[in-house]
């Protein structure tokens, strides 16, 4: 069996922090569900706005009206799409999600102070001039939402296994970028949360100049029967902008969430469900 799936722009992980990219003004920037309240209730449908970091916080689970400044105009020749991008600060700003992203490398992720950094500034770990940090230019809105990408995915060995091929078409050029795999218990408040994993090790690639890459990944058994109590298929596959330009091993990143992986590319909701896999 082989399936594929088109991944949709995003800058979003979960919904809190509302979004794992801000502007300079220190807005959350939201290409992804946009929390509202329409006739009495909290709706998340897919859009685009910039949101205050003063929104308020629910509890891990819940969901609350994002303090949205203004929707976002993405089309062409707008002035948003000449916004730049930067990373969230650390401690993340409006996050309730209680996972260490990376236990053995940092267990204790919320003592590091950081302020948010354009994209193109953004220091990795470690680094000294003499390396060679290759220079960037401003990473706009309109850069970012050019993104395009397929996952085509195929059962092999009897089932067994999952092999995943994805293309990538015009991503920030010659950056390293890394792919998620997220699991039914990754945000679950009941049964998890989880802690989300790369999909396959080693999960990365570099884009050529154009933006343009490639990655593949063989999974043991990732789509156990959905009715399954003890079931954690993986219901989506996000695509990674590492603004630290480091992977992590089996850890997505050190802070996740904006702090240092940013979500570019993504199925719009929890997907994956024609497939089954046995162990």
């Amino acid at each position: 069996m082989k399936v594929s799936y088109d991944l949709s722009v995003t800058t979003q992980g979960p919904t809190y922090p509302p979004s794992e990219v801000m502007n300079e003004e220190g807005e959350f920037v939201v290409i992804g569900r946009v929390n509202r309240r329409i006739e009495g209730e909290v709706s998340g449908d897919w859009g685009a706005a910039l949101v205050s970091a003063q929104s308020e916080l629910p509890l891990f689970g819940e969901q609350r009206p994002y303090d949205v400044v203004r929707d976002l105009d993405l089309s062409t020749g707008s002035e948003d799409i000449e916004m730049v991008l930067c990373t969230l600060p650390l401690p993340l700003p409006a996050c309730n999600y209680p996972v260490v992203f990376a236990p053995s490398q940092l267990p204790d992720p919320g003592r590091i102070v950081r302020q948010s950094s354009p994209f193109h500034k953004a220091i990795p770990p470690d680094f000294r001039e003499c390396d060679g940090l290759r220079e960037m230019s401003p990473v706009t809105l309109g850069d970012w939402i050019g993104a395009e990408g397929r996952v085509t995915i195929s059962l092999t060995r009897n089932a067994r296994f999952a092999h995943f091929e994805m293309e990538f078409y015009g991503l920030i050029p010659d950056s390293l970028y890394t792919v998620m795999s997220l699991r039914q218990t990754d945000l679950d408040p009941v049964r998890g949360p989880s802690r989300p994993g790369p999909l396959g090790i080693p999960n990365v690639l570099i884009t050529d100049a154009k933006g343009n890459g490639r990655l593949w990944a063989e999974l043991r058994n990732p789509f156990p029967p959905i009715d399954d109590v003890n079931s954690n298929r993986i219901i989506n596959v996000i695509l990674l902008w590492m603004s630290t330009r480091m992977s992590n091993g089996g850890a997505l990143g050190i802070h996740g969430l904006g702090g240092d992986v940013h979500a570019q590319l993504k199925l719009q909701g929890p997907g994956f469900f024609e497939l089954t896999t046995v162990e």
